[in-house]
């Protein structure tokens, strides 16, 4: 019987050689990397008509919990409501637009502080100030229900608040289409931040770091101790639309070559990478002792290799903590699955666990520049979740966070790529099949830009 969890679709998509590459592009301009022109046409196109990750639900606790989210020159708030809803408002007062929240706060009601105009949580208009005039709301400023703050779509999944500037945009659940199914299992909602969450400027554009995270070609050259636990030859792919995904399977393409106990070494040496295998080591090691004959040798077979035991493991921790994993794939118990959510959402997630890479273009302007915010997200029983959340660590400008060895070797290279992008005599760079993800999501790119919205 086939398996019906969402995660069989990747399990069984296409390997690289697999993949009709006709309909690709495998060429990509380089003017999107770097010119003003370019950056302006997303900005008006992409960026003001798409969904995008504004914030976590943690950084709006209680209610009249806010935060200004900023993307260019526009500013909105987000604020938790009484009613405990999570809504978006532009920040502006309807009066005379002044903008009357900066940063983050906690507030029973918003007051413009040019003329105190004041609005509820919800957006409401609840009074003016009326010093020289004794008549109602209506007779000075004329329907008050018609002059709330503009409120713009908001809208929570996964444990992330996106947050979509045109009014008229599709739900967030149409755009994610079969990408949200194949979230949906891994509980995301129920993570939360813990280690690392990191926001600081970059000097890159904010595709370049989108780019990095779609393949894993420059593994071999950046991330050289990551080779033995990644065998590239059996990634699958999976096309959803404006989104993709990619497995990374867990075992190098020489693990035949290791010794048992080599295979081992390399399972115990996965928290250095990733921290919730950590919680899966104890099981593991006794499933692996229970494999070995009465001299103490390791008997693998192809039903209980390592790769097979490191599932079980994790499968029954999780649930032993109470994790429901009953809707993943035994892939997904040790395979990492690596999800580009258009434009600017990357999440690497295994069971239990998930990183999280956000881009965004600069708030000064600069194609050259972008922000970025890390996050380590990890599986915690309800009662330990608040006590274990990291807050935001802001980078002032000119200061840099230094990073677990992988991410910061990519930290280092992206900027390398963006000096080499600027080069005016480069007109395009080149794509091989194994970055294939690159080729559609500039196709995306490509069409949002053409029509001002998703193909």
């Amino acid at each position: 019987m086939a398996d019906a969890r969402p995660g069989a679709v990747i399990d069984n998509g296409p390997l690289i050689r697999e993949i009709d590459f006709a309909p690709f592009r495998m060429t990509v301009s380089t003017d999107r990397y770097c010119d003003p022109d370019y950056h302006a046409r997303e900005r008006e196109r992409l960026w003001m008509h798409c969904w995008q990750v504004a914030g976590r639900p943690e950084e709006l606790p209680e209610a009249g919990d806010w935060k200004e989210y900023t993307l260019f020159d526009q500013s909105w708030i987000l604020v938790r409501g009484k009613d405990e809803k999570i809504r978006g408002f532009v920040n502006a007062c309807r009066h005379r637009g002044n903008a009357f929240c900066k940063g983050r706060g906690r507030a029973a009601r918003f007051t413009c502080p040019y003329h105190n105009w004041t609005y509820g949580l919800d957006g409401a208009l609840l009074a003016v100030a009326r010093p020289d005039f004794d008549g109602t709301i209506e007779q000075f400023v004329g329907d008050k229900d018609q002059l709330g703050l503009l409120e713009i779509p908001v809208a929570v999944f996964a444990g992330f608040i996106f947050l979509n500037p045109d009014p008229a945009a599709e739900p967030l659940l149409s755009y994610l289409g079969e990408v949200a199914d194949l979230l949906a299992p891994y509980k995301l909602d129920e993570m939360v931040p813990v280690a690392l969450n990191v926001r600081e400027a970059i000097d890159c554009n904010w595709k370049v770091i989108m780019d990095a995270f779609e393949e894993g070609y420059h593994i071999q050259g950046v991330h050289p101790e990551l080779i033995p636990a990644m065998d590239e030859s059996k990634e699958r792919y999976g096309f959803f639309g404006d989104h993709s995904v990619a497995t990374g399977p867990f075992g190098a393409s020489n693990m035949v070559d290791l010794s048992p106990e080599e295979q081992v070494e390399v399972i115990r040496a996965l928290p250095n990478t990733f921290p919730a295998v950590a919680q899966a080591l104890p099981r593991f090691e006794e499933l692996v002792n229970a494999t070995r004959d009465a001299a103490g040798a390791l008997q693998f077979t192809t039903q209980t290799g390592v790769r097979q035991l490191l599932q079980q493991a994790t499968r029954e921790t999780w649930s032993a903590q109470g994790l429901d994993v009953s809707g993943l794939t035994d892939t997904q118990m040790s395979d990492n699955h690596f999800h580009t959510v258009f434009p600017n959402l990357f999440m690497t997630i295994r069971a239990g666990e998930c990183t999280t890479i956000i881009s965004w273009p600069h708030p000064d302007g600069d194609p050259n520049r972008c922000v970025w915010h890390v996050i380590n997200l990890m599986w915690l029983p309800e009662d330990q979740r608040r006590a274990a959340i990291e807050p935001c660590l802001e980078i002032a400008e000119g200061d840099h966070f230094t990073y677990f060895l992988p991410l910061e070797q990519d930290w280092e290279q992206m900027q390398h790529q963006q000096r080499g992008l600027r080069n005016r005599a480069l007109k395009q760079t080149v794509l091989t099949r194994q970055e294939v993800r690159l080729a559609h999501y500039h196709a995306v790119l490509d069409a949002w830009l053409e029509r001002g919205r998703s193909r």
